[in-house]
């Protein structure tokens, strides 16, 4: 089933994330960074329980939503080492085509944030809080 989701978002434009549910319902998402993930999390957590999944970079906090939403299996594009021990450890398995030190932010001038953020973060568990603070944040300075 990872398959099927790799597929789908290689083959659509603008996708970034893309699901092949427990059900076999499937699902893209475009939304940049964890946003995509975080709601799934929160909103519809039966979407990602038992998910095979395929997104194009994955950093720790995108495998911590992941973690605690259940998934069953990942591929990734670009995938971060700490984010691919974090999956490990959880039971999760995990294929992808680069493994990197760590994600760069969108404009390539530094680490990216929620990576940073959840870098001393043991467990999916402690990374929640974090990037539940910086999508708030992230909210307040949008308006």
């Amino acid at each position: 089933m990872v398959s099927e989701a790799r597929r789908l978002l290689e083959a659509t434009p603008g996708v970034v994330l893309a699901l092949v549910g427990a059900d076999g319902s499937v699902s893209t998402y475009s939304q940049k960074g964890v946003a995509d993930l975080f709601y799934l999390l929160n909103i519809e957590p039966a979407r990602l329980r038992g998910a095979s999944v395929a997104d194009k970079v994955i950093g720790k906090g995108a495998a911590a939503l992941m973690a605690l939403g259940g998934v069953k299996e990942v591929w990734a594009g670009v995938i971060s080492r700490p984010a691919l021990e974090l999956l490990e450890q959880a039971g999760i398995p995990v294929s992808f085509g680069t493994l990197t030190e760590g994600i760069i932010n969108r404009m390539g001038t530094g680490p990216c944030p929620v990576e940073s953020l959840c870098a001393s973060a043991r467990t999916p568990e402690q990374c929640l809080p974090l990037i539940t603070e910086f999508i708030e944040q992230n909210k307040k300075l949008q308006k």
